[in-house]
């Protein structure tokens, strides 16, 4: 057993359990492969009133999946445009000092984010000659070019600091190694369990949830912006006209929730399923009953969404961008389409949920790539761990 400090400021904590779910269970796969952890996630100081107001009443530590979560303070100011390089100097002048005086030396220091945990951490990894690991999802290096003032210097320090940089794609590995060493760049796929999903339930489940048997549900899963598609969504359905199918929204925050629901109204699909989160439990019987995922998005890392439809057997409908078709096979375990066509979309949506014969192919077709990819928390952590022991030696 060795043991790690993982700082994460984007986890679930009682204020907000549903953010940043795809880090605690990052963190929680490696506590049950036997790694012994202590996690920070840095909270910002609350003021009376505003976002962060809720704040003032989170407790310094939580219980999470057998590992307990510390919530330091610092300074996280707005808007981010203008203060995003301020917070992540905050962040690298507090938690380092909290972490000093709450836990004995780590033998690693994993970062779930390049910034501002990974540039956090920095400080710490320093005074203490330890390996840091951070990890990148996507959205950082995709849009590297448009941070704030300061920010793009503070990451490539970071990546240059880092003893190895985890990415979820092979593209974001490309992008990793044209800015530090390429040896210290590897791909480190998330995944997702198959046997949390309900699929054996599915004609009890949509009983439940009042869907009809034959009926074909279009699911999508993420923020109700322009990045995951939406504004094509809209475009889209008025212009369908397929009998027997539903859309399901499950989304947290962005702007163009209301808009998605006018367009619903104006088309022939009922308006009743856009949720604004939901909890995990409650999505997965969704996935289980889902016969399509869709994912229109303008850019991606690998999205945790697909490796969870493929866990529950549902075929993907998705954008050819970044590392989507490293997950979807076109034409075998969904259907790729290129971003920003609502054109496209409409053409794919028409001709896909019709034939419920091949959804269901192309849904144990991604099944079965996940299990032959090892794309579960299992082999994840395992590749994890086989990085984390070599940096120790």
């Amino acid at each position: 057993m060795y043991s790690v400090v993982a700082s994460a400021i984007n986890h679930p904590d009682s204020i907000r359990p549903y953010q940043g779910l795809f880090n605690h269970r990052i963190i929680r796969s490696l506590n049950e492969a036997g790694t012994a952890i202590e996690a920070v996630s840095p909270r910002p100081f609350a003021p009376p009133v505003g976002p962060y107001s809720a704040y003032s009443s989170l407790p310094r530590t939580e219980c999470w999946g057998g590992y307990t979560v510390h919530h330091p303070r610092f300074w996280y100011l707005l808007p981010k445009r203008l203060f995003y390089g301020v917070s992540g100097k905050s962040y690298a002048r507090r938690i380092p000092e909290y972490v000093d005086r709450n836990f004995d030396p780590p033998d690693v220091v994993q970062a779930c984010h390049i910034y501002p945990d990974g540039y956090g951490m920095v400080p710490y990894v320093r005074d203490h000659d330890l390996p840091l690991f951070v990890v990148s999802h996507g959205t950082l290096l995709n849009t590297l070019d448009s941070q704030p003032f300061g920010v793009r210097a503070m990451i490539e320090e970071t990546l240059d600091e880092a003893t190895g940089v985890l990415c979820v794609s092979d593209r974001l590995a490309e992008k990793a190694r044209r800015l530090t060493a390429p040896e210290k760049v590897t791909t480190v796929p998330i995944g997702a369990d198959p046997d949390n999903f309900p699929v054996d339930q599915r004609q009890q489940i949509r009983r439940e949830l009042d869907v009809d048997a034959e009926t074909t549900v279009v699911l999508f899963v993420g923020r109700y912006t322009e990045a995951k598609g939406v504004s094509e969504i809209i475009e889209a359905l008025p212009r369908l006209d397929p009998s027997d199918t539903v859309f399901v929204f499950v989304g947290t925050g962005g702007g163009l929730r209301d808009e998605l629901k006018r367009a619903l109204a104006a088309s022939p699909f009922p308006e009743r399923y856009v949720y604004s989160g939901l909890s995990p439990l409650a999505l997965r019987r969704w996935f289980a009953i889902a016969d399509l995922l869709l994912l229109p998005s303008r850019s991606e890392g690998r999205p945790t969404v697909i490796y969870e439809a493929m866990a529950s057997r549902t075929a993907v409908l998705a954008t050819d961008t970044d590392g989507i078709p490293e997950q979807v096979v076109d034409g075998e375990t969904g259907v790729l389409i290129p971003p920003a066509d609502a054109d496209a979309l409409v053409a794919a949506l028409s001709s896909t949920v019709t034939d419920r014969d091949r959804l269901r192919r192309m849904g144990q077709a991604g099944h079965d790539r996940l299990l032959e990819q090892r794309w579960t928390w299992a082999d994840h952590a395992e590749r994890v761990q086989t990085l984390h022991r070599a940096a120790i030696r």
